[in-house]
């Protein structure tokens, strides 16, 4: 797991690693304007382009005046360097870094409170106007001066941070932020980069490693964390010879309505592909043909008009229930009925979350360990409304510890968040997966890891890994512009070969 560290961590990693290492700080900053020259350069070869790099006085201001004498000197010469000197204080670093510019002759101009902004000419803007430190909104002439180069709509790539975005922590509305095609920050991502509220602001970011001691970042154990591919191959189980069927499981799939049988079959259908040994769906009886027909290797316990079926619950190594059953009075009872007498890890989506909001009577039956995957709505539905995804997390925290259960907040970064307080944001998933029905693919696939006696939370963390996974490969370029969940459902057995090989 990559740790995600928030402002005042990253400044006390910065410190260690100058500390342990040992370096000095302003080699250090020097090792970070050198990887974002580079990638720099690797994005934007065409050093003949006019480039105006925009620094504070602080330590971003630092790194912005050292990545411009480094473009300088991988060729960049139509560059020009503002200093918005809205303050008398400047950093050592900063101080050391401009006097080093200055002897380059890269043109270098001034920017005063109050005074008119220059005119700009460049095609591209480089931010590094403030830094992560950043902790309320913009006002006075750095407000200002970000809305006269938002007023520009140049291309921006920004330094580690976005000039007006917190790097962690609540965004208040209306913040004024200057939005980046491009950051590149240095070592991780920050918290924010994560969270629907960058969206407007950060079109890509790409992380750069600078050296900052990893062993230091582990030890700070921040509740935030990022999944890599690394942490699922070593969670991944590989079959083997001389087991059978009844070595992997046998899931209850409980969905569908007559009019939602779509959520029935894609729930099921991905529980058998992402490896559940069986997998039975209780379904209403006008769905058997639908379901025999899409997807055979399911087996079924009909749920006939007005009557609750006799479920063998011994039979079921796990259940998941919710994707399009509906709210009806059978189905609460339906609900209550698998609540009170089925005592092991289950998964609850859709229309069982829904019930469970309007029912939290239902909490107390709720087995512990078990997987709860809300989008933003349903989140919201189950734990009040929220105006930020940062307090989303907070509630998110909370909840899942008061509950003993695991929250997947269905996001482009997907959070599952524990009972022992842990935030995992998955890294995989991309934008043709945003459609109806990949909810239900979802809730399949993390049954089915159950079903294998994965434990709940190596079960999120792989269902919401491949699952993003399969639709990273099938969107690839020239590839697929929008991914069907039925497509994803036939993508998954070859990313999990891909894992495990």
């Amino acid at each position: 797991m990559l740790p995600l560290l928030n402002s005042a961590q990253i400044r006390d990693a910065d410190a260690y690693t100058i500390r342990h290492e040992p370096i000095a700080a302003i080699d250090l900053m020097e090792r970070a304007a050198r990887a974002f020259a580079e990638a720099f350069h690797s994005q934007f070869p065409q050093n003949q382009s006019k480039i105006a790099v925009y620094c504070g006085t602080g330590n971003n201001g630092g790194d912005g005046l050292a990545i411009a004498r480094l473009l300088h000197q991988f060729g960049y010469l139509q560059i020009d360097v503002k200093v918005a000197r809205f303050s008398e204080r400047s950093s050592d670093d900063f101080n050391t870094n401009l006097k080093r510019l200055e002897a380059k002759g890269v043109p270098i101009n001034e920017i005063k409170p109050g005074s008119a902004f220059p005119v700009e000419n460049a095609e591209l803007i480089i931010d590094a106007l403030l830094g992560t430190g950043l902790n309320k909104p913009l006002d006075g002439d750095f407000k200002k001066l970000v809305e006269y180069l938002v007023s520009l709509n140049r291309k921006v790539v920004a330094v580690d941070v976005p000039t007006g975005l917190f790097a962690d922590g609540e965004i208040p509305a209306g913040t004024t932020i200057l939005k980046s095609n491009l950051v590149l920050t240095f070592q991780q991502p920050k918290i924010n980069f994560l969270l629907p509220e960058s969206g407007p602001y950060i079109a890509r970011w790409e992380a750069l490693d600078i050296g900052i001691d990893q062993e230091f970042a582990r030890s700070v154990n921040s509740p935030y964390q990022l999944v890599q591919e690394e942490d699922v191959r070593a969670r991944l189980r590989p079959r083997h010879r001389f087991s059978n069927k009844g070595s992997y499981g046998h899931t209850l799939i409980v969905a569908g309505q007559p009019e939602t049988m779509g959520a029935a079959l894609l729930a099921s259908s991905a529980c058998v592909h992402t490896g559940s040994g069986l997998t039975t769906a209780c379904v209403p009886e006008s769905g058997l043909i639908a379901l025999n027909s899409y997807q055979p290797e399911v087996m079924a316990l009909v749920l006939k008009p007005d009557t609750l079926p006799d479920i063998p619950w011994e039979k079921f190594t796990t259940i998941a229930i919710g994707p399009g059953l509906g709210k009806d009075e059978v189905s609460i009872q339906l609900f209550r009925l698998v609540l009170e007498n089925y005592h092991r890890p289950m998964v609850i989506d859709a229309d069982a979350l829904n019930m469970l909001a309007e029912n939290p009577g239902l909490w107390e039956f709720v087995p512990k360990g078990s997987i709860l995957t809300p989008h933003i709505k349903e989140f919201d539905r189950l734990f009040g409304e929220h105006k930020t995804w940062w307090q989303r997390l907070q509630t998110g925290r909370k909840k899942a510890k008061e509950h003993g259960v695991y929250l997947v907040l269905k996001n482009d970064y997907t959070i599952t968040m524990t009972p022992d307080d842990k935030l995992y944001f998955n890294s995989t998933s991309n934008a043709a997966m945003a459609g109806g029905g990949m909810g239900d693919v979802l809730t399949g696939v993390i049954a089915a890891l159950l079903a294998q006696q994965y434990i709940s939370e190596d079960a999120c963390i792989i269902g919401n890994y491949i699952h993003g996974k399969a639709g990273d490969e099938l969107a690839l370029p020239g590839q697929l512009h929008v991914v069907l969940p039925s497509l994803l459902i036939s993508e998954l057995p070859k990313t999990m070969a891909k894992l495990m090989a």
